[in-house]
């Protein structure tokens, strides 16, 4: 069995130790260690990383209490190692583990809200606790909460206690194991079976910042981040204001009234650009229709986006009696349309040609559409489709 070194000593990034057992499966190698700090995936929290005599750590996890630590290759057996923690992501886990843990302790006093199940991802971390529709003002005063208590600088402890000596104490939940309990102690918070890797004291967290709530099947899941975590999401936040208070010319405080003013500025602009659209396709369509070859109506657009031909296609078609064959070489696409008056179907049409095009596309009997590669390809089809409709 594998002495775990993370048990005792979670602060601890380099170590001196052999190899036990080397193993190879399935193309993986992997290593077991006399002795290791690397705490393996479990109880939620992700796997240390680092190096083995400069090789490194890609993975660890346990198999029936012996630690695996998975690697691209393997050291000289022969020789004492040399083992690396990365400090950076084990101080990471430590802070928003041991966050979650006083989070969880402070949603119960306050609000009688129990947590249910706990996920540490790379970016965000979660509780799920049971209860819903908490408010802003409920969610506020847990923040305000937890950050008093990070403040008062809580010892924390970690120790294995018997089945006799687990009576004496008030955890928050019975834990599964029935042998080798380890608690988490929160001085004057709270005692918690536990076995992952955490900081000393409460002020080591740092911080803790809510940002999201969401209901979830009759629980509420909570989005939070913990010490340097939540100092890179104010840093992003605040590169993030910074930029628009320099876009709006204005100070941060003031960023959400300009962003608002703006805001109607462009529905404005907007509504006033629709109706300039509707004019220009109403002199457009009396340009169309003064050109008009029989029952069938034809043209190029050279800056116009499908869209916008597709719904002039059809407000043509219905109005005026006419079949429709529209091209945009902005996408590279034509429209085929009438309002079931004409003899042919314009899916039909489509099915039946555009394989020759090298062109995709379908439609109903009335309207159907065609795109290609190249403008040259779209201009070749809608010549056709013009000669063959006509």
């Amino acid at each position: 069995m594998t002495a775990k070194l993370y048990y005792n000593s979670p602060y601890i990034t380099t170590w001196n130790t052999n190899i036990a057992k080397t193993i190879e499966r399935d193309e993986d190698l992997f290593i077991i260690l006399e002795e290791t700090a690397f705490y393996p995936h479990g109880g939620g929290q992700p796997c240390d990383l680092g190096n083995i005599n400069g090789i490194p750590v890609l993975d660890v996890f346990t198999e029936e209490d012996v630690v695996l630590h998975k690697v691209a290759q393997l050291p000289d057996r022969t020789q004492e190692i040399t083992c690396t923690i990365d400090w950076q992501r084990r101080f990471d886990h430590m802070q928003q583990h041991s966050g979650q843990h006083l989070l969880s302790a402070i949603f119960r006093e306050l609000l009688q809200a129990n947590t249910i199940s706990f996920h540490h991802g790379a970016e965000d971390v979660t509780i799920d606790i049971d209860q819903t529709a908490l408010t802003k003002e409920q969610l506020q005063a847990v923040e305000t909460e937890v950050n008093k208590q990070i403040y008062k600088n809580h010892p924390i402890q970690t120790y294995f206690v018997t089945n006799e000596q687990l009576k004496e104490i008030s955890l928050v939940k019975l834990p599964k194991v029935t042998e080798n309990i380890r608690i988490v102690e929160i001085e004057g918070i709270e005692y918690n079976a536990c076995g992952g890797t955490h900081v000393s004291r409460t002020g080591e967290i740092g911080m803790i910042k809510l940002f999201h709530a969401e209901n979830i099947k009759g629980t509420t899941r909570i989005h939070f981040k913990c010490g340097y975590r939540a100092l890179a999401d104010f840093e992003a936040t605040l590169h993030i204001t910074d930029v628009l208070s320099k876009k709006f010319n204005t100070g941060r405080k003031d960023i959400l009234d300009r962003f608002e003013k703006w805001g109607q500025e462009h529905k404005q602009m907007q509504s006033q650009l629709t109706k300039l659209k509707e004019q220009n396709d109403m002199y457009l369509t009396k340009e169309l229709l003064s050109n008009i070859d029989g029952t069938v109506i034809t043209h190029v657009f050279s800056n116009k986006p499908f869209k916008e031909i597709q719904k002039l296609a059809a407000q043509i078609a219905t109005k005026h009696q006419l079949s429709v064959v529209f091209a945009t070489t902005t996408d590279n696409k034509v429209i085929l349309a009438h309002n079931g008056t004409a003899a042919f179907s314009c899916g039909d049409f489509l099915k039946e040609h555009l394989k020759a095009f090298n062109g995709k596309g379908g439609g109903s009997a009335q309207s159907a559409q065609a795109g290609f590669d190249s403008s040259e390809e779209a201009l070749q089809f809608y010549h056709f489709a013009c000669q063959e409709i006509r």
